[in-house]
């Protein structure tokens, strides 16, 4: 894979008209695209279909590609991949689910429903794949199997007879949307020390005394990793 750097390069002279800087942009999203493609296979299009649709996908994300969300390109280019398979699975056909994965999308919707009926919530992600010995994105994966996709421009049954495209979020919801897959963005490339650091400060409620002692350093130490992790997120959203 390359660089964020290269990757950026590559973008702006793919954009420029520069095919072969397109083709290598291809080429080394290559194992993104088939990762992707690989999830709908088992229904009647090939899979070499899937892949040069993914591989469409992508083109449309190089192109439309705005470096100044700040986000890693292969986290924008992923639901444009996958938008354009399933976009072109829909209107070829509905979409064919493999036998095993309607039977543990069924038995997640059970537990789902046993689960909320005792604890007023939903289970997490998390909880489920422990429960059926299966990784958290097969869940959400098996989940969302059993949804259609639908066109965003179909007309909901209502009194102000909208679209789906008329209750997308937009203005504030859509910057917010864009925030977290910055925060995101920002944080997955923060070493693990940091990290750490961040998860107990934030997520954990802990003092910086008590990471001191979990880490072993001093308080100051702690104090100057938390400046650097802020001052990183500023930057982040400047």
């Amino acid at each position: 894979m390359l660089d964020r750097e290269q990757t950026l390069e590559y973008i702006a002279a793919a954009q420029a008209g520069d095919d072969h800087a397109k083709e290598q942009l291809i080429v080394h999203n290559m194992p993104l695209i088939k990762s992707i493609a690989a999830r709908y296979r088992g229904n009647a299009t090939e899979y070499e279909d899937l892949l040069q649709l993914g591989s469409l996908g992508l083109v449309k994300a190089i192109n439309n590609f705005d470096t100044s969300y700040n986000v890693r390109f292969s986290t924008y280019a992923v639901p444009m991949i996958a938008g354009e398979i399933k976009r072109f699975i829909r209107d070829d056909g509905a979409i064919k689910v493999s036998r095993a994965l309607k039977t543990l999308s069924s038995r997640i919707k059970k537990e789902v429903e046993a689960y909320r009926a005792e604890h007023g919530e939903a289970p997490s992600a998390e909880y489920l794949a422990d429960k059926f010995e299966v990784t958290p994105q097969e869940i959400v994966f098996a989940m969302d199997s059993s949804k259609y996709p639908v066109s965003l421009y179909e007309k909901f049954d209502d009194e102000e007879n909208r679209s789906v495209i008329d209750k997308l979020p937009s203005g504030e919801e859509s910057d917010s949307m864009i925030d977290k897959l910055v925060l995101k963005d920002v944080i997955a490339g923060l070493p693990e020390r940091e990290k750490k650091v961040l998860i107990l400060r934030y997520y954990k409620d802990k003092t910086q005394s008590e990471i001191a002692k979990i880490m072993g350093v001093s308080q100051v130490q702690i104090s100057r990793i938390e400046s650097k992790i802020i001052s990183t997120l500023k930057k982040a959203f400047d």
